[in-house]
């Protein structure tokens, strides 16, 4: 497996870049990408020529998958992917949580909520007499407090 993660970028600095990567004549002051963390791990600095972001770490509501493929037929799973680095403009709003609810695409928009169960809440006293009257039923007894009618 290899070690991956999602970089969330604003889109100027997306295509910032793409033309990095894509274009080799880039101007030298360009080249210069760089990704620090503070002591907590969740917050720093991402770094593009002179321009400074801050960034956060986050939680994804779900694991997401990545593959790769040489062939363009068969797919090789790559990685496990549970956290993503979101980059920010000075405008944007820091994120409060450790969790980015939203996903990574527009269906997961508050995925947590809307698409995971809830654990149900569930009596104490209830669950030790079902848990009774299961070990009374397979000992070949009946459940307690129980009346079995028999219709012809």
């Amino acid at each position: 497996m290899e070690e991956q993660f999602i970089l969330r970028l604003p889109p100027a600095v997306a295509e910032r870049i793409e033309r990095l990567l894509n274009d080799s004549s880039a101007s030298s002051e360009d080249k210069n990408l760089d990704m620090v963390f503070s002591e907590d791990g969740r917050t720093g600095t991402f770094v593009i020529g002179n321009d400074r972001f801050s960034s956060s770490l986050l939680d994804l509501p779900s694991v997401v998958e990545s593959y790769k493929t040489y062939d363009d037929n068969v797919l090789i799973k790559t990685a496990d992917i549970g956290q993503m680095i979101m980059v920010r403009e000075e405008s944007d709003v820091v994120p409060e949580a450790v969790e980015y609810r939203h996903g990574l695409t527009p269906p997961m928009r508050d995925a947590r909520r809307r698409r995971f169960r809830r654990e149900p809440d569930l009596n104490p006293e209830v669950v030790r007499r079902v848990e009774r009257d299961l070990q009374n039923i397979m000992a070949g007894g009946t459940a307690e407090n129980i009346d079995i009618l028999l219709s012809c």
